[in-house]
């Protein structure tokens, strides 16, 4: 146990700046005044590992405790992992009314009964989510604490955000959280960034979204040199027009920072000049990565400025007017169709 301490310790304070790790200690409360303020932070981590270690020898504190200072962690910096959105289905006539003690009591039952060996943390956060970590274990062994997974879920909304999940593990949290809430199954949403809240924004559609209108409204005045009146008037005319198309397609003011979206191809080559490929069975596959800072606002940006054409291509509209950015694009019937 005191090397999984150890481990557990090692783990958060290598991945935390110092000032970091002085704030989340002392929203810990675990370790009194005088405890914290004999801790030196000048020191190099393992040492600091150790003084820590020490400390909570003294105060007679566990792997629990340490787990509850990694929540604390995770909870102010979501954004160092890959979060995944999962959609609840068909809602029970109770589900809008779950709160959260109940669902803290009946997440931790289910999923006990499905699995023996299982550590559960439940948190609510200010901002009303509860999180949830999870230290999974087998029928033979204890809880992994260095890999849990962790869950983030808003009441009475039918949305889930995971990370560090297992295809294993996957249908036990399914079932627990199915049953915690009051719905009848869980699905996979399609979307997954670094960014909680962006996914969690773009799902929600919880960004300004704008919708078709014959007024578009004027741009403001360029200062240019002996322009022509009708050529900036047509300028200004087209630059209205694309800019209303962006915003529709991708959504005005600030938009959810998703860094990638991904099309995976599963189609047959249509290449009459290739037999070998056109005959096969399989189908032809491959994978299109988009990436940047925002997506988002790098394709809006590109249809404003006519960098891309407009009307723009629903493979890329839909990420914002669907809230996904996975999509698998398939032969539908015996034209190149798409499906989204």
């Amino acid at each position: 146990m005191d090397d999984l301490k150890r481990r557990l310790l090692q783990r958060i304070i290598r991945t935390m700046p110092t000032q970091m790790l002085k704030t989340t200690l002392s929203k810990w409360a675990r370790l009194n005044i005088e405890q914290q303020e004999s801790l030196d932070f000048t020191q190099p981590k393992f040492l600091l590992t150790d003084q820590l270690l020490a400390l909570c020898g003294e105060s007679g504190l566990g792997v629990k405790h340490i787990t509850e200072l990694e929540m604390i962690y995770i909870i102010d910096n979501p954004n160092q992992r890959l979060w995944h959105a999962y959609q609840l289905l068909e809602a029970g006539d109770d589900a809008h009314s779950v709160e959260v003690t109940n669902f803290k009591e009946q997440f931790k039952v289910h999923l006990t009964e499905l699995i023996r060996h299982v550590s559960i943390k439940i948190k609510k956060h200010t901002d009303e989510a509860v999180w949830i970590r999870i230290a999974w274990g087998d029928r033979s062994s204890r809880p992994n604490h260095l890999k849990p997974t962790y869950v983030v879920h808003h009441l009475q909304t039918p949305y889930v955000f995971v990370t560090n999940l297992t295809s294993k593990t996957m249908p036990l949290l399914s079932q627990a959280l199915v049953m915690a809430t009051r719905y009848s199954s869980m699905k996979d949403a399609n979307l997954s960034g670094r960014n909680l809240s962006a996914v969690r924004d773009l799902l929600m559609k919880q960004f300004q979204q704008v919708f078709p209108s014959k007024h578009l409204q004027p741009l403001g005045k360029k200062n240019q040199i002996n322009s022509n009146p009708q050529i900036e008037r047509e300028q200004d005319e087209q630059s209205e027009t694309r800019l209303q198309i962006a915003c529709e397609a991708f959504g005005g003011g600030t938009l959810p920072e998703l860094q990638k979206a991904i099309y995976t191809l599963e189609t047959k080559l249509k290449d009459n000049t290739n037999k070998i490929m056109t005959e096969r069975e399989q189908p032809f596959r491959c994978v299109v990565t988009f990436k940047s800072t925002n997506i988002l606002e790098s394709l809006r940006h590109s249809a404003m400025t006519g960098i891309a054409s407009t009307p723009v291509t629903p493979m890329l509209s839909s990420i914002s007017q669907k809230g996904r950015n996975h999509f698998l694009i398939t032969d539908k019937g015996p034209g190149p169709q798409r499906k989204l």
